[in-house]
């Protein structure tokens, strides 16, 4: 009996996606416990046939393709939620690799505690080509989301939420809340976000609980192309439209400059005591999140 699905969209990242599956392969849980989904997102490369060769050759576990010709990350989660058939439904992403039991954690921890509606796991950023000296935690977040509450299982922290890279969630909680908002999240190569957190507060409107699980580690891969100030300039404007559009949806405009106000207030104190390299990011990262807020639709 398949308990868990495990659903990995995927977007012209053929080889990073190999890194990713073998990790999967890898799982201490039986295989007749779950199940892996890759819904492939309209992609240009041969993922098709890489996940098709790798499927092939581990014919013991449950692998499946589906493709999704509705570009964005929502529309392609979604998917593999129609398409898989576990009762608990985890996601992943297609640049991260997974301890061994990644999934064997989450089916114990939502067995433990019924009343868990949701999950999220540890999040540890991992550099290939180094950690720039640029970045501190601040601006580490938007790039890589690390994660760790520590090593007991607990409520998650109200003021967070599960990275998207590391979550679970009941089906029925997902039945209830109608999955992932299609006006929001990633659309190709275009970095709008916010579907996370739109179908997170979505639960919480419903009084559902989520929780933390520290053993369900998550290895984040930071290639050097995440490294740039173009793209941490891109990443930052575009999280700004993020909020913009919860927001709106939320009817919540007027809060969220108010919140930008003090956010400003906040990173030109914690200039005062960074480096000038680092300070330089965090005003970077304040000025192309408030453009992207400010941006006229």
């Amino acid at each position: 009996m398949i308990r868990l699905s495990l659903i990995i969209a995927t977007y012209n990242r053929a080889e990073q996606l190999m890194i990713t599956l073998d990790s999967v392969a890898r799982q201490s849980a039986s295989a007749e416990m779950w199940e892996c989904v890759v819904v492939d997102n309209n992609s240009k490369d041969n993922t098709l046939e890489r996940v098709a060769t790798f499927a092939a050759a581990h014919p013991e576990l449950n692998i499946r393709y589906v493709f999704e010709g509705v570009q964005g990350l929502s529309a392609a989660r979604n998917a593999g939620i129609r398409a898989s058939v576990g009762e608990i439904v985890a996601f992943i992403d297609d640049d991260e690799r997974i301890v061994a039991d990644f999934i064997e954690a989450y089916i114990q921890l939502f067995d433990s505690l019924p009343d868990a509606a949701s999950a999220g796991g540890k999040i540890i950023a991992e550099y290939p080509s180094g950690r720039p000296a640029w970045m501190s935690r601040y601006s580490e977040e938007p790039i890589a989301n690390p994660m760790d509450f520590g090593e007991e299982v607990s409520l998650f922290p109200s003021h967070r939420i599960p990275g998207g890279g590391n979550m679970a969630i009941r089906r029925k909680a997902l039945d209830e809340v109608e999955y992932f908002n299609p006006q929001l999240g990633r659309r190709g190569d275009r970095l709008i976000g916010g579907e996370e957190s739109d179908l997170f507060e979505r639960l919480r409107q419903r009084g559902m609980r989520c929780y933390y699980a520290p053993r369900a580690v998550m290895y984040h891969i930071i290639g050097q192309d995440k490294l740039t100030k173009d793209y941490f300039c891109r990443l930052s404007y575009n999280t700004g439209i993020s909020q913009r559009s919860r927001a709106e949806l939320h009817s919540r405009t007027a809060r969220l400059y108010l919140f930008e106000a003090m956010k400003w207030a906040a990173t030109l104190l914690l200039c005062l005591c960074h480096r000038p390299a680092q300070s330089k990011y965090l005003l970077l990262m304040r000025y192309h999140i408030s453009r992207g807020i400010l941006q006229r639709r």
